[in-house]
């Protein structure tokens, strides 16, 4: 994150301001007694300590996230705004106890002159202007100490207001009203400073904002693919919003189809949130429509195990499952037999003990095997006794694209033909199964046979 000379412009012009403010109206204090001028002085003398505080935490919060600051340094803002809480209650402080002094203990006679208007004139003037700037640039860089700071400048022209009136009052001999505009000054400057430190002390101990919370939640239960939202937690620093939550989802989705549901989500709650940086846990959920097949696959695959052929049969309310279970070919028989009880415990565990489970151990090949070609005579002699078979069955015919090699003395046949479009799924099956025993038996060394079945009418 680059430091963002926008923020640092318009900071840096504040405390010009604030310097300006705070020695005109300090000298014009002196010169006529004035407790709301002095008054009006001192806070802009804190005001200045408060812009520099703010100047100071754009150029160091804008930095990158490092080792040692993994969400980045943009809190600095919030500490610096705690310290300008810190100094308007300081203000305030001072104004009361001179307010109450001169009330009930001491007489001080204010010299009312034409450049104390002008000076409380200037100020409101200054006060608007950079109190728009900054909100402003605020808003487009969604900095919380730029926005503090125009809220308190915002405050500081009712307080200039308040003592624009005292100097009126004290013109007409009104003695008290320069003291009792100091004091309104101090009732705004204790408002602002409360306003002030409340936000920002829920932003340091990570207060979730109102309402946030809901929205994220309700967005995510949207995004197609959802199935529930949980752990949602906000927090905010500076001018970026983390946020993290958990989605439940279908245990039996792809990776891929994860991902894209993952950054859905992210996409919709950004769309809804500025500034939102969103980590999204999920959470693989069962669903009430699973069949024990796919129990038996999501688990297989929990363990990076492979099955297929699985066959569940249910006999006076016991059932037994079958199914291969393909692992590395370089394990022992030993090691091998350890990863199918594994395996079967691990279903137990889901489906129930009294489950009969028989698992069927083969070698998973992974490496590529060289193969080569059959003569021209073997390939005429193979294709010939597959067409022969494939008369033989009702539901298989025209074999084409067929494909020979032999791997380690092994036969290895691919070919696709055609099937009735109207026929079951398990019946084509059963026929291709059927096709292969029947092949093997007239083919010598076959080692597998590969049908790729087309529908046509």
């Amino acid at each position: 994150m680059k430091i963002n000379n926008k923020k640092v412009a318009v900071a840096l012009n504040s405390v010009f301001w604030s310097l300006f403010l705070t020695l005109m109206k300090g000298v014009v204090g002196i010169i006529t007694g004035s407790l709301g001028i002095l008054s009006e002085a001192l806070h802009s003398l804190l005001d200045l300590g408060a812009a520099l505080l703010t100047f100071f935490s754009v150029r160091v919060g804008d930095k990158p996230a490092d080792k040692k600051h993994h969400y980045g340094h943009l809190k600095i803002e919030s500490v610096s705004a705690l310290i300008e809480s810190a100094l308007l209650f300081i203000t305030s402080g001072w104004i009361i106890y001179e307010a109450i002094k001169r009330l009930f203990f001491e007489k001080v006679e204010v010299d009312v002159v034409w450049y104390s208007f002008v000076v409380i004139l200037i100020s409101i003037f200054v006060d608007i202007s950079r109190s728009r700037a900054l909100m402003k640039v605020a808003k487009e860089t969604n900095s919380q100490a730029l926005e503090a700071d125009a809220l308190h400048f915002s405050s500081d022209i009712w307080s200039s207001c308040a003592v624009f009136i005292g100097l009126i009052c004290a013109y007409f001999k009104v003695p008290a009203a320069d003291t009792i505009a100091a004091l309104v000054v101090a009732i705004v400057v204790i408002h602002a400073g409360y306003k002030l430190s409340k936000r920002t002390f829920d932003v340091l101990i990570d207060t979730a904002p109102e309402g946030l919370e809901e929205i994220v939640t309700e967005t995510a239960n949207n995004t197609e693919g959802v199935l529930g939202v949980s752990k949602v937690r906000v927090r905010i620093v500076g001018s970026s919003m983390f946020i993290e939550l958990g989605i439940k989802i279908s245990r039996k989705l792809a990776l891929e189809k994860v991902k894209k549901i993952t950054k859905n989500v992210e996409e919709q709650i950004k769309l809804k949130i500025n500034n939102a940086d969103i980590t999204i846990h999920t959470i693989p959920t069962t669903l009430d429509n699973e069949t024990i097949v796919e129990h038996i696959q999501i688990l297989a695959h929990s363990q990076d195990l492979s099955v297929h052929d699985i066959a569940v049969h249910s006999i006076e309310n016991k059932t037994f499952i079958n199914f291969d279970l393909e692992v590395e070919a370089s394990l022992t028989m030993e090691k091998a037999h350890e990863t199918a009880t594994k395996l079967e415990d691990v279903l137990k565990n889901e489906l129930g003990n009294e489950v009969e489970i028989i698992t069927h151990i083969e070698p998973l090949k992974s490496d590529i095997s060289k193969g080569e070609k059959i003569s021209q005579k073997e390939e005429k002699e193979i294709i010939a006794k597959l067409n022969n078979v494939a008369k033989n069955l009702e539901n298989i015919y025209e074999p084409r694209s067929i494909e020979i090699r032999k791997v380690n003395d092994k036969i290895f046949i691919s070919f696709h033909a055609y099937t009735d479009k109207n026929i079951l799924l398990e019946k084509a099956h059963e026929e291709s199964s059927k096709f292969e025993y029947l092949a093997k038996q007239k083919i010598d060394n076959v080692a597998r046979i590969i049908i790729h079945l087309e529908p046509k009418e």
